[in-house]
């Protein structure tokens, strides 16, 4: 899966020129690893978090920036906000209580805040730290006996798709965004629910990311083949495990798609580091603007 090209350290703001056949051969530009190190490390972060959308490549910059940090003599690990993810049992709780689209994991609401605060804190309190494990396969988090132990570290890279995302006004919930919100969503309990949850829980959390790194999409219509790709990479790497039809995920992709729009829109006014891909994924430019955390 291809990112970005072989770059210079970019001066301030960043314009990087496309390079036909210089593609880095896995992952990002060093440029850009180097970017959003040096800015955690200038602002003295202990959690600095990676916010990008479905198969944006937070997964991949985040193990970059691990491994630069390594090599710099520091002691560093990585977290995703998907390994904290309520299991099936709580999300059918929900379902049956609340909408039947809270089985599905995902959207906010689907994971628990409490457990994501204490392991950030355990890090910054300096001791060493279990991060907790979803295994997405089996639909649970695994028991913390089988959890890593790591630390204490000096840094902590956190990543997920809706890192400091803000909540909607009641006046934005009332319209559909798509035709699964308006057939399956009608009367917007589901949309209402995991608002309410960016809007009093998340918050908590988003109060320990010390800096934010947000891979800005050229728009949503993006996305779709972006976990499309990431779906095939997937099987390819795994021929016997179980995945999703390209309608599958289209459909997938819809639940996620209101807060991502949410988070194109309000996220580089958020971010200490906005990184601007293509259609390729490949960083075109890097703005540095907006606080730490969302208010």
């Amino acid at each position: 899966m291809r990112y970005c090209r072989p770059m210079p350290r970019p001066p301030h703001p960043t314009r990087i020129k496309s390079t036909a056949g210089r593609v880095a051969a896995a992952g990002f530009d060093d440029a850009v690893v180097e970017a959003v190190l040096d800015d955690a490390l200038a602002h003295g972060a202990r959690i600095c978090a990676i916010a990008g959308l479905q198969g944006s490549g937070k997964s991949t910059l985040a193990a970059q920036v691990v491994a630069l940090a390594t090599t710099r003599g520091l002691r560093a690990a990585a977290l995703s906000i998907d390994d904290v993810y309520l299991g099936r049992r709580e999300r059918l709780r929900l379902a049956r209580d609340v909408h039947p689209l809270l089985a599905t994991r995902g959207p906010p609401g689907m994971h628990d805040i409490a457990l994501a605060c204490e392991v950030l804190d355990t890090v910054r309190a300096g001791r060493a730290t279990r991060l907790p494990r979803f295994d997405k396969l089996a639909d649970r988090r695994l028991p913390p006996s089988h959890w890593r132990t790591v630390g204490p570290l000096d840094l902590l890279v956190f990543e997920g798709w809706c890192l400091n995302v803000p909540a909607q006004s009641e006046a934005a919930l009332r319209r559909p965004v798509n035709a699964l919100e308006r057939d399956e969503d009608p009367d917007g309990t589901w949309r209402r629910h995991c608002n309410r949850a960016l809007a009093h829980d998340y918050p908590a959390l988003w109060a320990r990311l010390d800096r934010l790194a947000w891979l800005h999409p050229p728009g949503f219509d993006c996305v779709p083949d972006w976990r499309w790709q990431q779906e095939r990479t997937a099987r390819a790497a795994r021929p016997g495990r179980p995945g999703m039809s390209r309608s599958e995920v289209e459909r997938f992709v819809r639940l996620f798609e209101r807060v991502s729009r949410q988070a194109i829109r309000s996220l580089p006014g958020i971010a200490a580091l906005t990184l601007r891909l293509d259609r390729d994924r490949r960083v075109r430019r890097i703005l540095r603007a907006g606080p730490a955390t969302s208010a």
